[in-house]
């Protein structure tokens, strides 16, 4: 069996890694679309592996090219331009991914192409083949990656404050979708159309369990981005809770 945890730009890497490394198996059933319609499909493999737990903390599965995608620019739209036309002078081409103005021999953006299988590569395929996927969101604090891209969503379907309640048990954790679609809010979005609504239509074909998280009365909220996977724990130990809430759900 394979499980994949990734962190931040991570998620994206492991993301066009599986596509890379999607094997065709057994046939199976499986869901499919906003009404999960049973329908025959290829139970795949990654590497030779049985795909189990496919999760991401922070990561900017929809780039980071939207209205407050990159949080540290307050939102304002001259300062998201300028970046947009100068990232890639900073981070190389990874920017240029991000940003979506990439355009290889002509071919469209990769994280465009990376919501649907693609010419050899099964980016779809690959991400299905998991028994779960899910995605660790920064609801704020976050000054590296918005909370819209990082938990998969359109601006009206974030949860609204006064429905973020604690658990005892994992404090920082606020929310918890177990990635039932309403209807309606598909609905609400059919006439929707821009890059940003492809990634979420194309990615949300597949079930996504989405994990809110709030480090607003932490003093370690400033580096939210890190503490949410703990990546020193002298620095970013409030965050355990929610390594234990991976843990206590992880698929074995």
């Amino acid at each position: 069996m394979i499980s994949i945890v990734a962190h931040s730009l991570g998620g994206l890497v492991a993301r066009y890694a599986i596509g890379r490394l999607y094997e065709c198996g057994n046939r199976t059933k499986c869901s499919v679309g906003n009404n999960r319609e049973q329908v025959e499909c290829l139970e795949g493999l990654i590497a030779g592996l049985k795909p189990m737990n496919f999760i991401t903390f922070a990561s900017p599965h929809l780039g980071s090219s939207g209205n407050k995608q990159l949080p540290f620019l307050c939102g304002l739209p001259f300062l998201e331009r300028r970046a947009s036309e100068t990232a890639h002078l900073i981070v190389g081409r990874t920017g240029k991914h991000l940003f979506l103005t990439d355009s290889d021999d002509g071919r469209r953006p990769l994280l465009l192409q990376m919501v649907q299988d693609h010419d050899d590569i099964k980016f779809r395929s690959g991400l299905r083949s998991f028994k779960r996927r899910v995605a660790y969101a920064n609801a704020n604090f976050d000054h590296m990656v918005g909370w819209r891209t990082s938990s998969i969503r359109r601006q009206h379907e974030l949860p609204k404050h006064r429905l973020l309640v604690r658990d005892e048990k994992y404090p920082h954790i606020v929310h918890v979708d177990r990635g039932i679609m309403d209807r309606n809010e598909t609905e609400v979005s059919a006439n929707l159309c821009g890059p940003e609504e492809e990634m979420i239509r194309g990615l949300t074909q597949l079930q996504w369990e989405r994990v809110d998280v709030s480090f607003q009365k932490s003093s370690q909220r400033l580096v939210a981005h890190n503490t949410i996977q703990v990546k020193s724990y002298w620095l970013n130990s409030d965050g355990a809770d929610v390594i234990n809430h991976m843990m206590d759900n992880f698929l074995i």
